[in-house]
């Protein structure tokens, strides 16, 4: 199994994303994650998503996307030509020992603490995937309240021409 991210430029009609997850569930493919807003255009929306499987498997996803009537562009968004990200936001049980103990923690990924309250803390880290399980994989050892994840978000880098599917 091989993991791509897939960005997805789509006429901003009421129903869209819905179609275009729909394509998944009726296949039995499952979405890994799904990001969705509108463009600087207001015509148009970008979605994200990260889909995992065999080669078989991707291209026929690839290729029912590209079928859809609202899908204007779909590009896969490959290393090390784009840029993905991920928002985690935690919220942490602590004592006064731990608070400091957490933020260290925090401090070494670039994390912010976004809320401190008497017995928690939230904090708020944005990164590629590898950096956000490292940071929840050292937050096992504290009470996690609440987390919640983005899901990925890209874009190429710089200038480059996106290979297109469509």
């Amino acid at each position: 199994m091989k993991q791509i991210v897939l960005s997805i430029v789509a006429e901003n009609n009421p129903g869209v994303l819905s179609r275009i997850s729909g394509l998944f569930s009726r296949r039995g493919y499952n979405i890994d994650s799904i990001t969705a807003c509108k463009t600087q255009d207001e015509k148009y929306s970008r979605m994200t998503i990260a889909v995992s499987g065999d080669d078989t498997i991707l291209a026929q996803i690839k290729n029912q996307l590209i079928k859809l009537e609202d899908v204007i562009r779909l590009v896969e968004l490959e290393d090390p030509t784009s840029v993905c990200r991920e928002l985690i936001l935690v919220k942490i049980r602590t004592g006064k020992a731990q608070k400091q103990e957490i933020i260290t923690i925090a401090d070494i990924f670039r994390a912010k603490v976004v809320d401190v309250a008497k017995d928690s803390l939230m904090i708020e880290l944005t990164g590629n995937v590898n950096k956000i399980e490292a940071f929840i994989s050292l937050l096992e050892d504290f009470d996690i309240l609440e987390l919640v994840r983005t899901g990925l978000t890209g874009l190429s880098r710089g200038e480059t021409v996106p290979r297109l599917v469509k």
